[in-house]
Parts: C-alpha cells; sequence; structure tokens
C-alpha cells in the first residue's frame, strides 16, 4: 500500500501506531502543530501518541515513515517515553483548531472547521496546507456546503483567536463516540483548560459522568466546580455511588453538603453512606450497587442481570443472595454464586442450589490492606461486604482496590514501562 502525502487529521484519530518490524507501539491521538507567522501554512511538528499504558507521548513527524488509511508506521520502534506537555508555542490539530469559526476569504463568509489536511512537502517535511470548512447557513436544522481551501483563504485561526475564542464541539464529540471513556478522560486531560470545559458542557450528564470518574483527582475537582450547582449534582447522581463519594469527600464541607442537598434523596442516600467510611476500608472502597437477587430466582434471571453491558465486569462476577429487600443494606445475606458457576447450571435451576455460602465477607471497618490479603487468598475480583447483622451493604471490586494500592498521580502519568522496546533517547523537538 502507498503511504499517503495528503491526510485529513481527523482521519488520523485512533490509527494504531506501529514500528518498522511491525511492534504495536500506540494509537494517534493528535497532531501537533507549530504557530504559524502571518498566514503561511504552520509545519506539522508530530503526532501525540497515547500508548497501551495510557500514557501520552510525542513522536516527531521524522520519526513517521509511513501514514496509511489504517495505521501510522514509524522508521523505530524506540520512542521517548517522556510524558507529553503541550508548549506555548504548539497548537492541537484535533484538540485545537476542529470546530474554530473562521471566515472564507474574499468574500467573509462565516464557516466551521471541520478538518485540516496535512500535506509533505519536497523537503519531507509536513505542513497544514488545506482546510475543510463548512458554511454556516444561520439556517435551523440546514447544513451549509463543505469546501476544501488552501489555509491563507481562512480567516480567524491566528493563535489569540484559536486560543480565546468560544469553539464548538461537534467534530470532538463525533470522535469521542467511538472512544472508552478512559480515553476521553485522557483526551481530555491534554487539552486546554478552555476547550476541556467546553467538551463537558457538550457532554450529557450520564457521558460527563462516565469520564468523571476516569479523570485525576484535580481535574475532577475542577470540572465540578466549573459547572453549576445543578448540573454537578446531575453528574454526581448519574456517577457510581462510590466515585462520588470518593469526589465529594475532596471537596470542602460546604460544597459537600450543598451539592449533597440538590442530588435526588434515594441517589444521595448511598453516597452519604459511603462517606460514614474511611476511605482506606471496605467501607469505604465498596460499592453500593451490587447483583442482587433473591433465593427463589433463576439461573436465567441471575445471568440477565450480569450480562447488562454497562455492569462492570469485577461486579459481573458475582451475584448475592439475599432475604428481601434486594436493596442495599438488603435483607439477610444468604450467599453468592460465581458467574462459573451460573453459566454450568441448567436455567431453570434455583439460584439457591448453587449458592456459595461458605465465602468469607468483609466488614466495612476492614482495613486495606486486610482487603487486598482477602482478594489475594480467595482468588476473587469482587467479595460482599456485610454489616453486624449479616446485611449486605456492598460490594468492593478489584479496580477499587487498585485505584487505592497504586502510586498517587498514577492517572496523570500512566503506569510505568516495562517494555525494553520502548525505551529509548531523548528526542528534541
Amino acid at each position: 500500500m502507498v503511504a499517503a502525502t495528503r491526510v485529513f487529521a481527523a482521519r488520523m484519530t485512533g490509527l494504531p501506531v506501529f514500528g518498522p518490524d511491525g511492534e504495536p507501539i500506540g494509537r494517534v491521538r493528535d497532531v501537533v502543530a507549530g504557530l504559524s507567522i502571518g498566514r503561511r501554512p504552520p509545519r506539522v511538528l508530530g503526532v501525540v501518541v497515547e500508548l497501551p499504558t495510557r500514557r501520552r507521548i510525542f513522536v516527531p513527524m521524522l520519526r513517521v515513515t509511513r501514514i496509511e488509511p489504517n495505521a501510522v508506521t514509524l522508521a523505530t520502534g524506540s520512542v521517548n517515553l517522556r510524558q507529553f506537555h503541550q508548549r506555548p508555542n504548539e497548537l492541537l490539530v484535533l484538540g485545537q483548531l476542529l470546530d474554530a469559526r473562521v471566515s472564507i476569504d474574499p468574500e467573509g463568509t462565516p464557516a466551521v472547521l471541520v478538518d485540516v489536511a496535512m500535506e509533505q512537502t519536497r523537503t519531507r517535511d509536513w505542513q497544514l496546507i488545506k482546510l475543510a470548512v463548512r458554511e454556516r447557513t444561520g439556517r435551523l436544522g440546514r447544513r451549509g456546503q463543505t469546501r476544501v481551501l488552501d489555509w491563507d483563504q481562512v480567516t480567524g485561526l491566528e493563535f489569540a483567536e484559536v486560543t480565546g475564542r468560544p469553539q464548538g464541539v461537534h467534530q470532538l464529540l463525533a470522535m469521542f463516540d467511538t472512544m472508552r471513556a478512559v480515553d476521553v478522560a485522557s483526551t481530555l486531560h491534554d487539552l486546554p483548560s478552555k476547550r476541556r470545559y467546553e467538551i463537558a458542557e457538550a457532554l450529557d450528564d450520564e457521558r460527563l459522568a462516565d469520564v468523571v470518574e476516569e479523570l485525576p483527582e484535580d481535574d475532577q475537582k475542577d470540572l465540578l466546580h466549573r459547572l453549576d450547582d445543578e448540573r454537578a449534582a446531575d453528574v454526581l447522581e448519574a456517577m457510581n455511588p462510590d466515585d462520588a463519594a470518593d469526589l465529594l469527600a475532596e471537596l470542602s464541607e460546604v460544597d459537600k453538603e450543598r451539592l449533597l442537598g440538590l442530588m435526588a434523596p434515594e441517589e444521595s442516600a448511598p453516597v452519604k453512606r459511603l462517606l460514614e467510611y474511611s476511605s482506606d476500608t471496605a467501607g469505604g472502597l465498596m460499592t453500593t450497587e451490587p447483583i442482587v437477587v433473591g433465593p427463589d430466582a433463576t439461573i436465567a434471571e441471575a445471568l440477565a442481570l450480569v450480562r447488562n453491558p454497562d455492569l462492570p465486569v469485577a461486579l459481573a462476577s458475582l451475584v448475592f443472595v439475599c432475604r428481601p429487600p434486594s436493596a442495599t443494606p438488603t435483607g439477610r445475606y444468604l450467599g453468592c454464586v460465581h458467574i462459573q458457576r451460573l453459566l454450568r447450571e441448567p436455567p431453570s435451576t434455583l439460584v439457591a442450589g448453587a449458592l456459595d455460602a461458605d465465602l468469607t465477607s468483609l466488614s466495612p471497618q476492614t482495613p486495606l490492606t486486610e482487603v487486598t490479603r482477602y482478594f489475594a487468598a480467595y482468588n476473587l475480583v469482587c467479595g460482599p461486604v456485610l454489616d453486624d447483622e449479616e446485611h449486605l451493604i456492598g460490594a468492593v471490586t478489584v479496580d477499587d482496590v487498585l485505584d487505592h494500592l497504586l502510586p498517587e498521580g498514577w492517572r496523570e502519568s500512566g503506569l510505568p514501562e516495562t517494555e525494553p522496546d520502548h525505551q529509548t533517547n531523548r528526542e528534541a523537538r
């Protein structure tokens, strides 16, 4: 396949990046361009690549040998693992240019930038040469004509205008539709604050809640303070209760009580219960929304609950069997059924016949160190938390345990690299 000499930047997002021998390195998340002088096309400096560990690094364009419709190939498998940080003289093409409001010369027709084409010059440099813009008609529900123009045929892309003027988010949201919440969170973390706030305002409550759960703590608090109180309360309601409790615990008492008061009582009640426990105990780690069925439920009914695509994988590994009520705190806890057992039993069988009543449970006061030993000893990814009266009040999952065991700030920097192919020399940009 012949490598492209003109590439539209929006089509590069998510493309896998490979070394010369086909070794996978990561995925493209953005294109970095230098600031242009006057109305000259900017030079493309490189691409932002997200490694499997979620760390984002900068790869210079001189390292890129081929850009194909389905992949990007580098000249070497050795890359600089230093975390990418945008410099003052740089622009993120996808993060900062898309959806910018511009004018088409010479008539001054208002338009929106929907994509940017980069081309390789005779000197093997890449430049942002062409702009795909959609005319703004002003007619509700009507889409204007899309035109591909030279860089100097469009005004409104000077640095001060791009970074200071409000932008739309339609193109970025379209890209986010195909990305996991954790990848969207990683993208938001690397964007300038202005763009981060614009995107947060445009996301619906459910999607924003999923993304906020994956953001570093400082970004979570920053976004929550930027939202109006009613919207912030709605987002907290859409979050998992344990994640909402963790976030609220980092706020001042005044802010915490105000937001809890704005939440619906049925949504704030489990969050308030979780806030009563220390964050390094089973009570502080647990979620209050495990899968719970009665002893007269069938295997088929339990499996139907496990199949919920929105259910975290770890939480789907155990179905808890309790006397009514089924909402936490439940009636008396009877035991649990492991998903592997559910898959082996006839669908019409009652879950009571497949019960594991001998699995040791956790108390809400169990410290993190004991919770860790519990998961290791029983080879579990999910475990029940009971109160003194044998009521199920929640479940701890292994991902929540890992969140508290990993070093502070791990979400910002990703996990340490262990693959020798990717350890390398520093390279100037």
